[in-house]
């Protein structure tokens, strides 16, 4: 606990009480316009931004991360509290901020549990492809969530062409003043990107467009506004779950985990590079998951590693997670004293901050890169785009999940092999299909497998092994399976290489092992495979296994790489 605030001294204040005003200063329109995705109201963000960084302060471990609303989080967040209001009998009168309340508590339970379970290597289990494809379909779905906040239309569809399709039918209800105050805004928040303004441009738009809304009355001339914020702080409550369809909570808390958790572990090692924090996964679980209880007991929603708000606290020179509580402070402050300000904030403003967060999503510099590295990693983040866009972002987490699934199998299933011959001249083993210049070893064959023989690849081996040892010439006297690049055998890949021992034993044929791990070589004593080959037939190199089994090694080292 207090990692964050360890060795705290005053002389830090200079610096973290101007990071966490400006962490405030941002984050006051994205804690305001982020529940709008989910259909909650904005109170809710402020609440999460307040409670959230108090928890962290003093149960994470970094000392420069920011928790918050996160654009993506909130996406998942709307597509769970679907589910969980779909499957309501009463669905018309559904407690939005409990259910929201119930799946941060979700989040926090799973962080918890995660951490206890040592599964921090979950962050790592969306592959940075995937989480940007994934993220870019979760902005299309943000986009089109705007429609109805711009014009003014209520569009009732969902998805992402039925609500275009809508729209254009009920083009004759557009409300044209919020029309254009959405797109002016629009247009000043990329100005100031742009531009690069000292002032960021989420609080330049909603002090430009709180002015205008009270010099104009946009409330009167058809505008809609933010409305009444309730002035207080928030309250300790726990929502009622007993009410709630329990199965759907625990799912949609999952998706959300997953995605969250996934997405601020990224953020907080891409952070970690520049200042060099380290970022241990499994302790960020106990931060993350205090952060995401605190607003579960306090009428709010999950939140994530904030991007934005994490960065201006580098920008700004914020040495402690003080930066973080001053900035809790600062929105408590907000929260009493501009109330009758935020309540005349005008909609189509809030939406062009969220359809400008939803456009820095899409990474297309990201999208580049993979697609230079890696065609088949692009295809897959494509694979998690589409998922988020045509089967909702809840089944998208699934899509994504799924397509993660098949890349890992994919890489693992056909394992890297080949025979290995000398080089005149040169130490060591050299891959015979690489090195035209490499030839066979007289009288055996050294056959080398990168990666492991489990269930799902077995046959592949088997069938590589067995194609192998029927095209050794009439002389070979061995087959030197070289074993140091496998990793693990199953019962599954001990029947296989069982399989190729008796082929090789009808052709009187050696087979022997090289470099076998301690781990693998358990599983083929039990398996008997280790009896079938003959205990003396397992070496621990491939040299000495030559030695051994033709009288001759050469002269090699044996270290040289087969690949």
């Amino acid at each position: 606990m207090m990692r964050g605030l360890a060795g705290f001294n005053r002389e830090w204040l200079r610096s973290d009480i101007p990071a966490g005003l400006s962490i405030a200063a941002v984050g006051l329109p994205s804690a305001i316009a982020y529940p709008a995705i989910a259909g909650l109201p904005p109170e809710t963000g402020i609440y999460a931004s307040i409670v959230a960084p108090i928890a962290y302060a003093i149960f994470g471990p970094s000392r420069l991360l920011v928790v918050g609303p996160d654009a993506a989080t909130m996406t998942v967040l709307a597509a769970a509290m679907g589910a969980i209001i779909a499957a309501e009998p009463t669905a018309a009168g559904a407690d939005r901020v409990a259910i929201a309340s119930a799946l941060a508590l979700g989040v926090g339970v799973f962080c918890i549990a995660a951490k206890l379970l040592r599964l921090g290597v979950l962050a790592s289990f969306l592959s940075r492809p995937i989480l940007v494809g994934f993220f870019a379909g979760v902005s299309l779905s943000i986009l089109v969530g705007q429609i109805g906040r711009f014009t003014g239309v209520k569009i009732e569809s969902d998805g992402l062409i039925p609500p275009l399709v809508e729209m254009l039918a009920k083009s004759s209800l557009i409300h044209w003043p919020s029309l254009v105050l959405g797109l002016i805004m629009f247009a000043l928040l990329w100005i100031v990107r742009a531009f690069r303004f000292r002032v960021p441009g989420p609080v330049l738009v909603v002090v430009l467009s709180v002015v205008l809304s009270a010099i104009f009355d946009f409330q009167g001339r058809g505008i809609a506004v933010v409305g009444d914020i309730p002035s207080g702080l928030p309250s300790l409550s726990l929502p009622a779950l007993h009410q709630m369809p329990l199965d759907k909570i625990v799912l949609g808390s999952a998706a959300i985990f997953l995605v969250s958790f996934g997405a601020g572990i990224v953020a907080a090692r891409s952070f970690g590079s520049r200042t060099g924090e380290e970022v241990d996964a499994n302790q960020e679980l106990i931060g993350l998951g205090a952060a995401n209880i605190a607003p579960g007991l306090f009428g709010s929603f999950p939140v994530s590693v904030s991007d934005s708000r994490t960065a201006i606290n580098l920008s700004t020179g914020g040495v402690s997670q003080v930066a973080g509580l001053v900035s809790a402070a600062t929105l408590i402050a907000a929260l009493v004293f501009l109330q009758g300000a935020l309540r005349i904030l005008p909609i189509p403003a809030l939406a062009a901050i969220l359809a400008t967060a939803a456009i820095s999503l899409i990474d297309i510099h990201e999208l580049k890169k993979i697609w230079r590295i890696s065609r088949m990693e692009f295809i897959f983040a494509l694979i998690a785009m589409w998922g988020a866009i045509s089967f909702g972002v809840l089944n998208g987490v699934i899509v994504a999940v799924a397509a993660t699934l098949v890349y890992l199998l994919r890489q693992t299933m056909f394992p890297r092999d080949g025979l290995l011959g000398r080089i005149e001249g040169r130490h060591g083993f050299f891959d015979l299909a690489r090195f035209p210049e490499a030839r066979p070893i007289e009288g055996a064959a050294v056959f080398a497998i990168q990666g492991s023989i489990l269930f799902y690849n077995a046959d592949y081996v088997r069938m590589r092994l067995t194609s192998v040892a029927k095209g050794l010439p009439a002389e070979t006297r061995c087959l030197v399976l070289d074993a140091s690049a496998i990793t693990h055998i199953d019962s599954t890949g001990a029947a296989a290489l069982d399989a190729v021992a008796e082929i090789l034993a009808k052709r009187n044929i050696v087979f022997a092992m090289s470099d076998l791990g301690e781990q693998s070589r358990g599983i083929l004593e039990r398996a008997g495979v280790v009896e079938a080959i003959g205990v003396h037939n397992l070496f621990n190199g491939r040299e000495e296994a030559l030695r051994a089994l033709i009288g001759s090694g050469g002269e090699a080292s044996g270290t040289a790489s087969a690949g």
